[in-house]
């Protein structure tokens, strides 16, 4: 993939306007884009405007997706000012995350991880990404 290409990532849930409040709140995200019964499915698209990242999650009506199939699906955020870190960490609490311990420790050592209502999980690392 050449560099300067947006990623999404997509993924469904059994309680779309929740988990877009829940996101939008805990990580700052603004609303980009939403859709109704697009082929049977409703979305809403998540981020910040023009970031090269943003989440989509979706619900197909009649249809159960049910909870994250492990601990271990992550989005991990680099955030290497300690001050900010911590304020996005008490953010996520106040949006309605629960905080709980990695399933992979290493992101127990400079992060916390947070559980959203379907199971899937955010880290706020705090550090920064030089690769």
């Amino acid at each position: 993939m050449k560099p300067g290409s947006t990623m999404r990532v997509a993924r469904p849930t059994d309680k779309l306007a929740a988990i877009a409040e829940m996101y939008a709140k805990g990580l700052d995200f603004a609303v980009l884009a939403e859709f109704k019964d697009h082929h049977g499915f409703d979305g809403v698209i998540l981020g910040h405007p023009k970031q090269p990242y943003h989440i989509e999650f979706t619900s197909q009506r009649g249809h159960q997706v049910g909870k994250a199939p492990t601990r271990d699906h992550l989005l991990v955020f680099y955030v290497s000012n300690k001050d900010e870190w911590e304020a996005g960490c008490a953010q996520m609490i106040s949006a309605g995350f629960r905080e709980v311990p990695s399933y992979n420790p290493y992101w127990d050592l400079r992060g916390r991880t947070f559980e959203d209502i379907d199971g899937y999980r955010v880290v706020l690392q705090n550090a920064a990404w030089n690769k």
